[in-house]
This record gives structure tokens, sequence and C-alpha cells, in this order.
């Protein structure tokens, strides 16, 4: 059974232990910059803290960009074969999550690797905001994100005959009613 690494953003505290763990257990350093995972933080409030991490995806658009065909998918984790990389950067560029990460002491780009079966970062998360489960969960858990994320919308923008608008949920029954009495 396949399992992927996923994120659960509104557990994570920003404590950014998963990056340290990461770079100890590649590199055996304490340094964040030598990380496969980054947590990124948007200000002001609400305050947004969310682990970036490589996606392993299907079709790998880092892969699709690599002009020396160093990128690889190996049983459903993408890898970067540091023998075949000129360290063009194409990759870093292409991914679409942000998560391929260049160092001045590293010679090529890294990605998470998934620590070979075992992602030490799901294992050390004190808030359990990275999650390694079996692919047919992950369905479930996007069900409950779009649903969460549409419930959390106060308001939509769109454009009806050349004129931006907006439309507050509280207004939607309201639209129809006024429609009906005109």
């Amino acid at each position: 059974m396949s399992k992927r690494l996923t994120v659960v953003p509104e557990r994570c505290s920003g404590c950014r232990l998963c990056e340290s763990v990461c770079a100890l257990h590649h590199f055996g350093v304490n340094n964040p910059k030598k990380s496969a995972i980054r947590v990124i933080a948007l200000y002001p409030h609400p305050v947004i803290r969310m682990p970036v991490v490589c996606r392993q995806c299907a079709q790998p658009k880092c892969r699709e960009n690599c002009p020396t065909d160093a990128i690889v998918v190996d049983n459903g984790v993408v890898k970067i074969e540091a023998d075949k990389c000129v360290s063009c950067q194409q990759c870093v560029i292409s991914c679409p999550f942000g998560a391929i990460f260049v160092h001045d002491e590293i010679p090529v780009p890294f990605k998470c690797d998934l620590c070979g079966g075992s992602p030490q970062c799901v294992q050390q998360c004190p808030k359990g905001a990275l999650q390694y489960v079996p692919e047919h969960e992950l369905g479930e858990a996007n069900r409950v994100a779009s649903v969460l994320r549409y419930a959390h919308m106060k308001e939509v923008e769109y454009v009806e005959e050349g004129e931006r608008k907006k439309l507050r949920y509280a207004e939607i029954g309201r639209e129809q009613s006024r429609e009906g009495s005109d």
C-alpha cells in the first residue's frame, strides 16, 4: 500500500523542529537551510504556518524540465540523481510547490526523499502537523479541507457583464429572493 506525506497546517505551531530533524538526518547538521522541508509563516492576523515539502507528484514538473534526466521516480519517490545533475536548477524553478531547495555547500538541488519510507519529520512533529498516511486516506482529508476552505470563505469576487462584483455568503439567499420580487 502506497503512502504519502501530508500536512495538516492547522496543527502546525511553527516550532520548525521538522527542519532541524531533516537537516540532522540528511546532512548531520542543525541547519534549517539544509532541510528538505520548510515552514513558511504568513503574517499578520491570522498567522498561517505551512510546512512545504515535496508532494512526490505522479507526473513531476521538475522531471519534465530537467535537461539531463537526473530526476527519476523510484517506487513513488521523486529523486534527484546527483551524478547526472548539472545543477542548472530548472527543477527548483519548475516545482509548483517550491519544494526543491539549494544551498551553497550542497552541489546539487535537494528535496524530500521520505527518509527511505520512514519520514523523520513525521516521527518528531510534536503537534501531528505532518502525517505519513496511506494514499486512500488523502481523498477524505482533501474532501474535508475543501469543505473547510469553502466554509471559511466570506465573499467571492466575480465579473458580471464587465463589472467587478462581490458576493457575500450571507447574501446568497437574498440575491434570489430579490430577483423573484422584481
